[in-house]
């Protein structure tokens, strides 16, 4: 795998996807960067709140969430949310210097999509396993409490980027984990990488 491989994952809750964010990163020998964004963002703001509320705060947008900002959105964003421009700020410098690394969420897929050797994936699962995942990880959530987390998240990423979270036109390639085990979505993920820098070396 080429040393300057930038890989962008996209989740719908409860499906698995922060496990198969971790997986990648490690099979790849690079950093997974998601949470880490936000203290890193936070950092150059001088913003001194606890790391929950920066969480909270990291996803927020206007009420009607129903802009389009367009390219470059995160250069244009209104002075109310000065975080998503500072997380995106963060993700291209890391793009920048680090070579590789693992990009969880934070709409990487949008910002680094111009990005040479970006490849974003979507991780989904069926309902029957989400349920099962929440009873175990996310105490005892339901499929309702997850969906609602899940169109938090399509309205952010839709008011930032102009674009519908989940169209398979936005990612190379979308799993569904109900299907395949999470370290079999990993490699998956890897193989597909590893075979589309073959096919570029041979053009």
């Amino acid at each position: 795998m080429e040393k300057n491989t930038l890989v962008t994952i996209t989740r719908q809750y409860g499906s698995g996807g922060r496990e198969v964010a971790d997986l990648v990163a490690k099979k790849m020998g690079v950093r997974r960067y998601d949470r880490k964004v936000v203290a890193m963002a936070a950092e150059k703001l001088g913003d001194e709140a606890n790391f929950h509320d920066l969480i909270e705060r990291s996803y927020n947008a206007p009420d009607n969430c129903l802009g389009n900002l367009g390219d470059y959105a995160y250069e244009r964003v209104p002075q109310h949310n000065r975080m998503y421009i500072e997380q995106a700020k963060v993700i291209l410098q890391v793009a920048k210097e680090d070579g590789s690394a693992v990009f969880l969420g934070r709409c990487a897929d949008y910002i680094l999509k111009d990005h040479p050797n970006t490849y974003s994936f979507f991780i989904y699962a069926d309902d029957e396993f989400r349920l099962t995942r929440a009873k175990t990880h996310y105490a005892g959530h339901t499929i309702k409490d997850l969906d609602a987390e899940d169109k938090h998240r399509e309205q952010y990423y839709a008011y930032y980027t102009g674009r519908t979270w989940g169209d398979p036109q936005n990612y190379d390639l979308m799993i569904n984990t109900s299907k395949i085990s999470l370290e079999a979505a990993a490699d998956l993920i890897i193989s597909y990488i590893e075979l589309r820098q073959k096919n570029a070396a041979k053009a």
